[in-house]
């Protein structure tokens, strides 16, 4: 019995412990060859968009981001979207950093533009299980709620985010 016990109180240590990393432990580079590292922006809300320079809802992705940071302007919170395009060339995925370049000029998008090859960082630690996805950090680091997914090219996915991101500030 006092076998069980130990094993559970273990089991529990190890499970808080877990899901209590914060959702910003982790680097991404900029196609400018700049690190950036998401545990600095603690204390402001995060959201990321992360896209693929070749998908066609990235397109509606871009739209979204670029109102919500210009709408978010002035305050604390950063944007960024992240590029989960392979680098590896024999890929059908697989963009250069200057065609990821173009993908954002064509949609005006004016956030930092972050890579993620073959999104292994990104789609593993916030579990995101398709792209376009959207995710949104609060204050403390920690992943608001689950990625926000299935984009409808119909419907302006700005104002649920919108209104996730007001009730964190």
């Amino acid at each position: 019995m006092k076998s069980i016990k130990l094993l559970l109180a273990i089991f529990s240590i190890v499970f808080v412990f877990a899901f209590s990393a914060s959702a910003q432990d982790i680097i991404f580079t900029s196609l400018d060859g700049e690190k950036i590292n998401l545990a600095s922006q603690k204390g402001k809300v995060v959201v990321l968009a992360i896209g693929a320079s070749w998908l066609p809802l990235s397109t509606q992705q871009a739209i979204a981001i670029n109102k919500l940071a210009k709408k978010y302007n002035d305050t604390q919170v950063a944007f960024y979207f992240i590029a989960t395009d392979s680098s590896t060339q024999k890929s059908k995925n697989y963009a250069t950093d200057d065609q990821i370049r173009k993908f954002a000029a064509n949609n005006k998008i004016t956030i930092s533009i972050l890579r993620d090859s073959e999104g292994a960082s990104s789609l593993k630690q916030y579990k995101i299980d398709q792209v376009p996805a959207f995710i949104i950090i609060d204050k403390n680091g920690k992943t608001a709620d689950g990625p926000f997914t299935g984009i409808d090219p119909k419907s302006d996915i700005s104002i649920p985010l919108s209104q996730k991101i007001d009730k964190l500030l």
